[in-house]
């Protein structure tokens, strides 16, 4: 099932990798499988040479379920130090499904090993697959099969159902983001002949409770006043499972101009034009006409951006509704400590004097929008 890795190379046989599955009488059997060298060498970078026996290399999904399939409901019983798949998670069904049980089947800090054909490999090997105009034709309609119908909401449901689940297109972003939510870290990757392989760490069990929506109008947690979570809707501009990497994000790349994550690999080339002129902000009106925003005010932060401000900064921000329009298109900062400054200096004219001071900043942002041509990012 699927598309594997091609194992036609053959490998120095003293470093041979080991498939362990079970038997159906509870027997471990090994066999050695050649692997490219390149692959082969990625792969034993993580292994523990002196504990091969507590490695799994996985040919099939079907194979999961034989792993251990007598002790691993047993109390105490150690799991797995190491998973490998050599199967593009691409053609796997379920995919969160599959990565929550490989991460039942390993011990707390054990290593799950994968690779996936990323959304921008695919486009390459399409375009480069035929001569213009065919390949331009050819990567239209497959766009247009695989990554438009998928969202559209009429058809979403009935797609993967006819079509299969089997050679998604999937995104690193939203690879990591999967691992994420089933409570996996992202330890290593490596681009290795056209695939990106990638070394996931068990950080915790996973939560089955998370349900996350992939469609085009995606709703978030952020705080909101009194420090209660508000439901902020907005269109998507990043890839799916984006939420789940903003941390790891940050850890990459760090913050860059107007205090945003530097060079966020998230945002889809859409989002960043549906940023640049504010789209994706459009659905916030029905916060607006819920009351949960107003329409000047400091903005709806994620959790963890908020957890970067200081202790003391967070309680009195708090204390105020969020808004469309952020203080931040009046100054531009560039560091977090320019974000609390100026964020401060709105807040503390706002108690003396609400109307005016809305009206006032308001007036300045909209000068700095339309006629020196400041845009989000």
């Amino acid at each position: 099932m699927g598309k594997g890795l091609s194992f036609e190379k053959q490998t120095r046989p003293h470093t041979m990798i080991y498939e362990q599955t079970l038997a159906r009488n509870n027997e471990r059997r090994d066999s050695g499988i050649a692997l490219p060298e390149s692959v082969q060498r990625y792969i034993e970078r993580w292994m523990d040479r002196q504990h091969r026996g507590d490695v799994v290399l996985l040919n099939k999904v079907s194979e999961l379920n034989f792993i251990h399939a007598a002790s691993r409901n047993q109390p105490g019983t150690p799991g797995i130090s190491c998973i490998v798949c050599l199967l593009r998670i691409n053609d796997i069904p379920h995919i969160n499904a599959f990565f929550k049980a490989v991460n039942q089947h390993l011990n707390r800090g054990g290593l799950f090993i994968g690779c996936l054909e990323t959304c921008e490999d695919r486009k390459n090997r399409i375009l480069t697959g035929s001569k213009w105009p065919v390949n331009k034709f050819n990567y239209f309609f497959d766009y247009l099969r695989k990554q438009v119908w998928p969202k559209v909401p009429l058809i979403s449901r009935s797609y993967y159902s006819l079509a299969g689940e089997t050679d998604r297109v999937i995104s690193a972003m939203e690879a990591y983001g999967r691992l994420f939510s089933c409570g996996f870290t992202i330890k290593g990757k490596q681009k290795i002949n056209d695939l990106l392989f990638f070394t996931a760490e068990k950080k915790t069990d996973p939560d089955f409770k998370i349900k996350p929506y992939c469609g085009t109008f995606i709703c978030l947690n952020r705080v909101g006043k009194n420090g209660k979570k508000v439901k902020i809707y907005k269109l998507r501009t990043m890839y799916p499972y984006s939420e789940f990497i903003q941390e790891y994000i940050f850890k990459e790349n760090g913050l860059g101009e107007g205090c945003k994550f530097k060079n966020d690999p998230r945002i889809t080339p859409l989002g960043r034009y549906l940023r640049k002129y504010w789209i994706d902000e459009l659905p916030m009106l029905y916060n607006l006409a819920k009351g949960d925003v107003k329409v000047f005010g400091v903005r709806p932060l994620s959790p963890h951006y908020f957890s970067l401000y200081s202790e003391e900064y967070k309680t009195y921000r708090s204390q105020f509704k969020p808004g469309l329009i952020p203080p931040l298109y009046v100054e531009i900062p560039e560091t977090i400590e320019d974000v609390m400054k100026i964020e401060k200096r709105y807040l503390e004219a706002y108690e003396k004097s609400p109307l005016l001071t809305d009206l006032k900043y308001t007036f300045r942002a909209f000068y700095n929008i339309f006629i020196k041509c400041v845009r989000s990012h």
